[in-house]
């Protein structure tokens, strides 16, 4: 939604490469309050990782999902995220040791692709028509692939501390995307008060902050446990999407999503009823 409100004032580019820079910016500045120093620049294999996992974590799906947010509502892209799941499931499989696919899994997986083939297709989301709307739905999906592979990346990066890491994967992406943005959308002019708090709380909160928790969670559980949080995005970005931009979805979009998280809840079974067969028991 505030990439919705952000994009009054940016172009795409701009509102990606933007977000990264105070994204990069607020964590260099927690290192330095913490003395947590950046990665050595001769361990290149860790500066390799920070490469991949800027590209594929930030530079890429911001700039996907910026652009593609111009021509379908915010509430289909907050959608789009509820198939990393399954796009990370068989990614898992070939690189991360321990993430193996069996039959469950791939039935799992199957739904949940039909409802992200159903999610493309689905027609009458009132925003544009014709092939640009098609290519927007296009990019967001692959917005989403792009966490997918981000997840594995810095599930297969060798130890480093979590900040450096975050810092050092923005650092690398907004090195990559900010002569990129110039270049295209030229020099910003200056924003309205809203796009100057929308691009300060995209920088901060959803870039810098969300960038740290999402690293130290798939260090250390695992990127197809991280991307199971993924399932909440679409539950919030429909209902702000709804409540403040007005927006409304056709009904083929909501089975396309009951599609998707069915299959996310049949690959996790074995979680879930892990989950409820520890739950507390009411006392009598």
């Amino acid at each position: 939604m505030v990439v919705r409100i952000a994009l009054v004032d940016f172009p795409p580019l701009t509102l990606a490469a933007s977000r990264i820079t105070i994204g990069a910016i607020s964590i260099l500045l927690l290192m330095h309050f913490r003395g947590i120093k950046m990665p050595s620049l001769r361990d290149a294999q860790v500066w390799r990782f920070a490469l991949l996992i800027g590209l594929l974590s930030s530079a890429m799906p911001f700039a996907l999902l910026s652009w593609g947010q111009q021509h379908v509502p915010s509430a289909f892209a907050g959608m789009t995220m509820a198939a990393l799941p399954v796009f990370v499931l068989p990614l898992a499989h070939f690189l991360v040791p321990n993430e193996r696919i069996f039959f469950r899994k791939a039935v799992g997986f199957a739904v949940g692709f039909i409802g992200a083939f159903l999610m493309i297709g689905t027609s009458g989301l009132g925003v544009s028509e014709g092939p640009l709307e098609t290519t927007a739905r296009l990019a967001c999906i692959i917005g989403a692939l792009c966490y997918a592979l981000g997840s594995i990346a810095t599930r297969l990066c060798p130890p480093v501390n979590e900040l450096a890491l975050s810092a050092g994967s923005l650092c690398l992406a907004a090195i990559g995307i900010v002569p990129l943005a110039f270049m295209i959308d030229g020099i910003p002019t200056m924003p309205s008060t809203g796009g100057l708090v929308a691009i300060l709380y995209l920088g901060i909160v959803p870039t810098a902050f969300a960038f740290i928790i999402k690293v130290a969670v798939i260090r250390s559980a695992g990127p197809s446990f991280m991307t199971l949080t993924n399932y909440q995005v679409p539950i919030w970005s429909v209902l702000f999407g709804s409540i403040f931009m007005g927006e409304t979805l056709p009904t083929t979009l909501y089975l396309a999503l009951a599609l998707i998280l069915l299959g996310v809840a049949i690959i996790q079974a074995g979680v879930l009823k892990s989950i409820f067969s520890h739950a507390p028991q009411p006392k009598v």
